[in-house]
């Protein structure tokens, strides 16, 4: 039979939503990405993300009804201006060969910003990194998550050469509920001190403690052991401010109104909620971010309560990714409160899943224009 006698192939069902005529590119799908991120980018994005760039001390607006907010924004920009500009003696990175190593500064190297989530630590934290008088090659910024990623590609005693030359590591979100990595990142930690490095935290809260998970200074300097001597907890008090005079979360859309702005919004990506989770657990956290590059906004059909806390955890991840790159999150299905179980929310990762929801409402919220548009 010749090739034009060929039954022609069947073709894909419409998509509800979609333009009729074709005349636009259909939008990026997450499920089709599984970037490879080589070590050295992981060392080179060690920096505020992309919603932080523009943190500054001046740009944070403390509530005035809870003055430990102004109190941290002096404390925090003393801290950066004591530390020393450059690397070395001469503001080099290089230190002569036989040249005695410099001793460590005495006193605290270290502050842990110590508040609940929404009250502006990770702004705070940008803000140092900026603010901290050393060129960016000479400091480091990234979540727990992210810092035992680069252990995890360059080795332990890499890490310590690598980051042993900077001025300053920002770590976001310090992993309590991780005993081995506690131990691990602490160790890390230890040898930086006693190079010189500055070091700036936050953290989540144990399992199991009162007060919903709202301070952890305690756990933080008993989980890490001998630095606790090298850090200065700085309490930041205040309601989540992603909420504070805002509306509510908008409600999900109908399918046909997120596939339909997915086809018209330029750089959107559109997913199916159930295989973007599917898929997440075939991709390592530490990509997600890589993921997400080029895209501008991201809807999703069909979500659904998460059915594990597997899934969950690596649904947070992805969460902090797109709030990191202020990316809107269109969807249908179900609301975003209503992503974790109650069990969940009451367990040991209840701050992540609760920081997950405030931050994908965040993100609910700027999809609105894209639907008006």
């Amino acid at each position: 039979m010749s090739s034009s006698s060929q039954p022609s192939p069947p073709q894909p069902a419409p998509i509800a939503g979609a333009p009729a005529d074709g005349s636009d590119g259909a939008p990026a799908a997450l499920t089709a990405r599984a970037p490879h991120v080589p070590a050295d980018r992981l060392v080179a994005e060690m920096v505020p993300p992309p919603r932080f760039q523009g943190a500054r001390f001046d740009t944070y607006i403390p509530d005035p009804n809870q003055p430990s907010q102004a109190e941290a924004v002096q404390l925090l920009s003393t801290f950066a201006a004591s530390i020393e500009g450059g690397a070395g003696a001469g503001g080099t990175a290089k230190r002569r060969w036989f040249a005695k190593k410099p001793a460590a500064p005495k006193g605290p190297r270290g502050v842990y910003l110590d508040g609940g989530y929404g009250v502006g630590k990770t702004h705070l934290l940008a803000s140092l990194w900026h603010a901290t008088p050393a060129p960016p090659e000479r400091k480091a910024f990234g979540t727990f998550v992210e810092l035992t990623n680069l252990v995890g590609a360059l080795g332990f005693q890499q890490t310590i050469r690598t980051l042993g030359e900077h001025k300053l590591l920002c770590i976001d979100e310090f992993e309590l509920d991780d005993p081995g990595d506690t131990v691990l990142v602490s160790t890390l930690l230890g040898k930086l001190v006693d190079s010189g490095v500055a070091l700036a935290a936050t953290s989540n809260t144990l399992p199991g403690k009162l007060g919903e998970g709202r301070f952890a200074a305690v756990d933080f300097l008993r989980e890490i052991q001998g630095l606790s001597a090298h850090f200065r907890p700085l309490r930041i008090d205040g309601e989540d401010y992603r909420h504070r005079g805002l509306p509510e979360a908008p409600a999900p859309y109908d399918d046909e109104t997120v596939t339909r702005t997915a086809y018209r919004t330029p750089g959107a990506s559109l997913d199916d909620f159930p295989s973007l989770l599917d898929h997440l657990s075939k991709v390592h956290p530490s990509r997600y971010g890589a993921m997400c590059d080029d895209i501008q906004a991201v809807c999703l059909t069909d979500v659904q309560a998460v059915p594990d806390q597997s899934t969950a955890l690596r649904l947070v991840v992805l969460a902090d990714r797109l709030y990191d790159r202020e990316i809107p999150v269109l969807t249908s299905g179900k609301a975003f409160d209503e992503l974790f179980s109650d069990e969940m929310l009451r367990g040991g990762y209840r701050k992540k899943y609760f920081r997950a929801i405030s931050r994908l409402t965040a993100l609910a919220r700027d999809a609105g224009t894209l639907v008006a548009h």
